[in-house]
C-alpha cells in the first residue's frame, strides 16, 4: 500500500507539475507594425525633367527635354547629335546638366586677347554662354558658373552687366575683374 500511495503522490506530483509548467504560454498577437515608405531625399526632384537649349551645329537646335541627371551627351542625343565633322573635344560629354542651361555645340567659346596685346578680347554673353565659357573666365570656377547660369535661369536673364553683382559668390572684387569681359546681349 505504501507503494501505491507514494506512486500516487509521484503522479499527482508530475501532473501538477505538467498543469503548470507543461503549458505552452498563450500566444501573444504583435501590434501591427508601421507601412515602410521609400524615403528618397528630394524625391520630387529625382523625377523632374530638365529643359536644355542646345544650339550651333546639331540637326535639331533648340529646346529639348532630358531627365534629371541627365548630362551634356544626352542633350546633345535628344537634339539628333552633332552635325557630321563638328569637333566635340570643347563639350564635356560627361558634365551633368541643370535645367534651363544651354548647351552650345561647335561654337568657339571666346578667345581672351593675349596678354599686353592692343585687340580687344572678345566678349562673354552672359545670357547665352555655356557653363564651360563662363569657366574660362578670371575667378570663376565650376560652381559660379552654375550660379551664373541659375540666376539667369530664375531671373528670365541679364538684363545688364552690373546684375551680375546679384550672384551669389560674386563680390565687388571679382564684378571689377569679370565686368570688362562680359557683355548681355
Amino acid at each position: 500500500m505504501i507503494f501505491v500511495l507514494a506512486l500516487l503522490a509521484a503522479a499527482a506530483v508530475i501532473a501538477g507539475g505538467l498543469a503548470i509548467f507543461g503549458r505552452s504560454p498563450a500566444a501573444e498577437i504583435a501590434p501591427p507594425l508601421p507601412t515602410a515608405r521609400a524615403q528618397v531625399p528630394h524625391a520630387s526632384k529625382a523625377n523632374e525633367n530638365l529643359v536644355i537649349s542646345v544650339v550651333g551645329h546639331v540637326r535639331s537646335p533648340g529646346l529639348v527635354t532630358v531627365p534629371s541627371g541627365s548630362r551634356v551627351a544626352d542633350a546633345l542625343r535628344a537634339a539628333g547629335g552633332a552635325d557630321p565633322g563638328v569637333d566635340l573635344t570643347a563639350l564635356n560629354l560627361a558634365r551633368k546638366l541643370t535645367d534651363g542651361e544651354q548647351l552650345a555645340v561647335g561654337v568657339p567659346a571666346a578667345q581672351a586677347a593675349p596678354a599686353g596685346s592692343a585687340a580687344a578680347a572678345s566678349k562673354i554673353d552672359l545670357n547665352s554662354a555655356t557653363p564651360e565659357q563662363l569657366d574660362s573666365l578670371p575667378g570663376v570656377g565650376e560652381v559660379t558658373a552654375r550660379r551664373i547660369t541659375d540666376w539667369r535661369t530664375q531671373h528670365g536673364g541679364f538684363s545688364s552687366v552690373e546684375q551680375l553683382r546679384d550672384v551669389d559668390g560674386i563680390g565687388e572684387s571679382k564684378f571689377q575683374k569679370l565686368r570688362e569681359q562680359v557683355t548681355v546681349g
